[in-house]
Formats: C-alpha cells, sequence, structure tokens
C-alpha cells in the first residue's frame, strides 16, 4: 500500500490485481471491487486479475430490491445514495492506514442481514471506519443477490443459492488479494447479522468453503425457521412463474411480491420466505446437516448469539397487517404487557433462542471452540430495546447515519459510543483469539464459553 498522493489516492498491490483506494484520514477504503460476474439466475464466475490498475472509488450497487418498510421505519434511510444494479457482485475493503503485506491484521467479513430480500454491503448504516481504526483489523463488506435473484431456484431455469455461491466467491477473492491491504488470509473471520448470520452458518457447511474462512460470528440468525422449508420453497417457485435472463427487471420484482404472498400459508416459516435449499449446490441434504455441521467444528471456532427481545422489533409492523387487533390487545394496561412478554419471549425462543442452544452445544460436542452472548441493549423505555438489528447501531456507531434513528431513539449518544467500542472490542478479540472473555453486564451484554 502506497501512502497517499495529492488527491487522497492510494495504491493498493495483491497477487488479484492493482486496486486505486482512497485514504480517508486514519483508514484507506477500496470500494465497489468485483469479485466475480454472473448471468442471471446463474452461478458466480470469479473475476480474473486486470492487466491495469482499477479504480476502486466508487461504492458497491444494491442488487435490486423491493422496498422493506419495516427497515425504512426504524433504520433511517438504510439505502442512502446507492445505486441498484444486478451487476451487483461487489465488495469493498476498509484497512488501516499504511497496513500492507506482512502485517497479517485480522480480517472480518461482514455479510449484510435483509431477509435474504434486502439489504446493501455497502449501506451507510454498515459504516466499518470505528471497528478498522479502533481494532486495527481489516473490514470487507459483501454485496450478493437477494429475493428471486439470489435466493429461490427450481433447479432447471433458476439455479438455488445463488447468492450463497456470490458468497463463496467473495471469500475466495479475500483469500487472494487480502494480504495486500494488510490482512492475514490464514486469520479470517466470517461476520453475518440476521439473514447474513443464517448465510454464515450454512457457508460453514458449504462445498468448497473449508479454509475460506477460520472463525464465524453468528448474529441473531433466524435458524429455528431455516428447515422444514422444502414444500414452501416449491410452492414459491410454482408462483414465480416462467422469467429468464430477457424479463424485464420490474416484472422480476413484481414476480417477487407474488411469490413472498404465496408462501403466507405456511405459517412461521413464512416470516423469512427466501432463504438456502438444502440438497441444492453447495450444501448438503437437510437431513446431512447435523453431521455436516458437527465435522466441520474443530475448524471454525464460533461465536454465536441473539438479543434479549428478538421480535420486539416486528410489533410495531403488526400495525400495518390484518393481525393489527392484536396490537390493540397488547396495548392494554397490565394485560397487554404480560401478553406483550410472552409473545416477544416465546417467538424470539422459537426463531432465534433454542438455534442458538442446540447450535453452539453440537458445535461444542464436535471439537469446535464455542462461545455465545446475549445483547439486551436498548434505549431506556425503547419498544425496540433488545429487538432485532439492536446490535447494528453498536458495531457500526457512525453518527450520521444513526442519530435519529427510531430505533435508537431516547437513547444518549454517548452510550451509544461506549458500548459500541465494548461491543466491537468483543467481536475484535474473537476474531483474534478465537474465544471470549466471559462477562454479564446488565442492560448490555452477556457472553459465554461453552464447553
Amino acid at each position: 500500500m502506497t501512502t497517499p498522493d495529492d488527491a487522497g489516492e492510494v495504491r493498493i498491490e495483491t497477487p488479484a490485481g492493482v486496486f486505486l483506494a482512497r485514504s480517508e484520514g486514519d483508514v484507506v477504503r477500496a470500494t465497489g471491487i468485483r469479485y466475480a460476474r454472473a448471468d442471471r439466475f446463474r452461478p458466480p464466475v470469479a473475476e480474473p486479475v486486470a492487466d491495469h490498475p482499477v479504480r476502486a472509488t466508487r461504492l458497491s450497487p444494491a442488487c435490486p430490491q423491493n422496498p422493506t418498510p419495516l427497515l425504512d421505519d426504524v433504520l433511517l434511510d438504510p439505502m442512502g445514495d446507492l445505486t441498484v444494479d444486478e451487476d451487483c457482485l461487489r465488495l469493498s475493503v476498509t484497512a488501516p492506514a499504511g497496513a500492507s503485506a506482512g502485517d497479517d491484521l485480522p480480517v472480518l467479513v461482514f455479510l449484510h442481514g435483509g431477509s435474504y430480500r434486502a439489504g446493501a454491503g455497502d449501506s451507510p448504516v454498515f459504516d466499518p471506519r470505528p471497528m478498522v481504526r479502533e481494532q486495527r483489523v481489516v473490514m470487507v463488506a459483501v454485496t450478493y443477490r437477494l429475493g428471486l435473484l439470489g435466493y429461490l431456484g427450481d433447479g432447471t431455469t433458476r439455479d438455488a443459492n445463488l447468492g450463497l455461491l456470490d458468497q463463496l466467491e467473495a471469500l475466495r477473492w479475500v483469500q487472494r488479494a487480502i494480504v495486500g491491504f494488510g490482512g492475514d488470509p490464514a486469520s479470517v473471520t466470517l461476520v453475518g447479522q440476521s439473514a447474513g448470520g443464517d448465510a454464515a452458518a450454512h457457508l460453514m457447511v458449504a462445498d468448497g468453503a473449508r479454509g475460506l474462512f477460520h472463525r464465524a460470528v453468528v448474529q441473531s440468525a433466524p435458524l429455528g425457521i431455516s428447515r422444514g422449508r422444502a414444500a414452501m420453497s416449491a410452492a414459491m417457485n410454482t408462483a414465480a412463474g416462467r422469467l429468464d435472463t430477457r424479463t424485464p427487471l420490474a416484472t422480476v420484482l413484481a414476480a417477487e411480491r407474488r411469490v413472498e404472498a404465496s408462501a403466507g400459508r405456511f405459517g412461521l416459516l413464512a416470516a423469512m420466505p427466501f432463504g438456502t435449499q438444502y440438497g441444492a449446490a453447495p450444501l448438503p441434504a437437510e437431513e446431512d446437516l447435523d453431521a455436516a455441521w458437527t465435522a466441520v467444528a474443530p475448524h471454525v471456532d464460533l461465536l454465536i448469539g441473539a438479543t434479549s427481545r428478538e421480535v420486539a422489533l416486528f410489533l410495531p409492523a403488526l400495525e400495518r397487517t390484518p393481525a393489527a387487533r392484536l396490537t390493540g390487545v397488547l396495548r392494554a394496561p397490565i394485560v397487554g404487557a404480560l401478553l406483550t412478554r410472552a409473545v416477544v419471549g416465546l417467538a424470539g425462543w422459537w426463531v432465534y433462542g433454542r438455534a442458538v442452544r442446540s447450535f453452539s452445544r453440537r458445535h461444542a460436542a464436535g471439537g469446535g471452540r464455542t462461545a455465545t452472548y446475549r445483547l439486551s441493549w436498548g434505549a431506556p423505555g425503547s419498544v425496540y430495546a433488545g429487538a432485532h438489528t439492536v446490535d447494528l447501531p453498536l458495531l457500526f456507531t457512525d453518527e450520521a447515519s444513526w442519530r435519529g434513528a427510531p430505533l435508537i431513539e431516547g437513547a444518549d449518544w454517548s452510550d451509544v459510543e461506549r458500548r459500541g467500542r465494548q461491543l466491537r472490542a468483543v467481536w475484535a478479540d474473537f476474531a483474534r483469539t478465537g474465544t471470549v472473555v466471559p462477562q454479564d453486564v446488565p442492560g448490555f451484554l452477556r457472553t459465554r464459553r461453552v464447553r
């Protein structure tokens, strides 16, 4: 990595090519790097090394997606000024200024959430700079295909698990290139939140993934609804109808709405209609999952956990649904509070909590280093305290993106910053060592080792 020139441009030489990045004070950012290309509904093909320096100063475009009112409501402006393009197989690297080959810094590869149908790696709410500055690590943010374009396949006209295959290609690019940014390809931690956490868990057992990452942080993954989805996926594929490379993008996105509606009769599984399909590349058959996760345990250190009130994020959204009468009951004095606590606790346990327990125990029994966490932070008195996604403003503490967001409305910004530094330290220490220091901080975080 060269020193910045007068225009703030930094030249980074890697085995995967030469990239022209930009200096941002104490960090360097190389953004919008293409790691693969793909035809619609087909697997990705790795991007070859360019024969010229590649300018990496534009943010990665987001995968085309339908609006997500819930995220817009609680995260304020999750997409910012990002462009949208099907040609979205890009990643962005943020490294400490002056880092270079031989520094062997820990590498954190982030997979965003959004129910496999929304989000983008370079969303402003995922600002990696605080983590990189404080912890002297390298962070990689991956953008991948979503929804009908990435996570639903019939095996003939549309391949399944394309988003997962995209993520594998991104990890292969990291192995080839990250040394040029000062990162250690032998110390890669995959960090995923929500659907990204679900993807991280499944990448552990994906064909071809062995050795691409060495640790995994699985945050708030809805693993409780990841199995038993074959009938729903079949119904969704039928509802999709005939789509191909010539179908207008607007028609594909309209079909995606129809496909989501077709999943409604499958109950709680429909809370995340798009997702991984077992038995299709690169995943094993569903009946082989437990054995595969046990077999990989000695090779991947694991930190897995959830927030204390995951489904509290979704309660206000009930007002826009036919279940609005339930919301009225939940607001009733005394009875409403008790029912709310019961609904949040039971649903959170079913979708998130029980999977944390079973996954961590299986991993430890298989010989893997294992730790769990439970995050309970939130603004005082907020309905979103301890809710799904409340970990994001702590890990990616950018005031311009988060101040005023309903998710943390009422929180003192100094507390956001303080707790953010603490949480980032836990994640970075795990990336360095593969374990956590057990702690129990009321109103914030509990971590423990599983033996």
